[in-house]
């Protein structure tokens, strides 16, 4: 929450909380959860913006590196107003299916692509991720958060916050069943 004083009021302005759910499945587990999260963002008073993955057309980073002049990145695609929210959010929740022990490819792929923010003034500060898998072991998730930390160590000023996991999700539209981690994920957002 930002304060806001001139000389006659204070002005308070809502968090604003970008989420992010990159997975493609229908049904998806991942965007379930952090639907629940929403919710309790919105009913905590956050100014929420929310983007599905689906249907948008995100290319390859190719590297040429010459977004670290202009600030913004060559190729045409959807990436650039999701970037643009994604500057200016305060909050970022990126939700993810694991696949193979990692984060999905279109959540790397689109982690690559935010290369032009690195010397911009970036309103981001705090990182969340919700993570869904079939296996349930713990560390199931540590490469896909480990990866999600590696982005984030690059921006001085932001940090990766915490993770909320639901292991033993497998089937489509299934986390509902899961009433610990669906409340896990409305707390997350209560609490951002």
């Amino acid at each position: 929450m930002i304060i806001k004083k001139d000389k006659w009021s204070v002005i308070i302005m809502a968090k604003k909380v970008l989420i992010i759910s990159t997975s493609l499945r229908g049904g998806s587990n991942s965007e379930i959860l952090v639907r629940d999260c929403e919710i309790g963002a919105l009913e905590a008073g956050k100014e929420v913006d929310y983007i599905s993955l689906k249907g948008k057309d995100i290319k390859y980073c190719i590297g040429c590196l010459s977004c670290q002049n202009t600030k913004k990145c060559v190729l045409n695609d959807d990436v650039a107003p999701i970037m643009e929210k994604v500057k200016n959010a305060e909050t970022i929740v990126f939700a993810t299916p694991i696949y193979y022990y990692e984060m999905a490819g279109q959540l790397k792929t689109l982690l690559d692509r935010f290369n032009p923010l690195y010397s911009t003034d970036y309103s981001f500060r705090d990182i969340y991720m919700i993570a869904t898998a079939a296996e349930n072991d713990e560390s199931t998730f540590e490469k896909a958060y480990n990866g999600l930390q590696g982005w984030a160590d690059c921006f001085e000023k932001a940090s990766l916050k915490g993770m909320v996991s639901g292991g033993g999700i497998a089937a489509a539209n299934t986390a509902e069943e899961h009433v610990d981690i669906m409340k896990k994920a409305y707390e997350l957002g209560k609490n951002l």
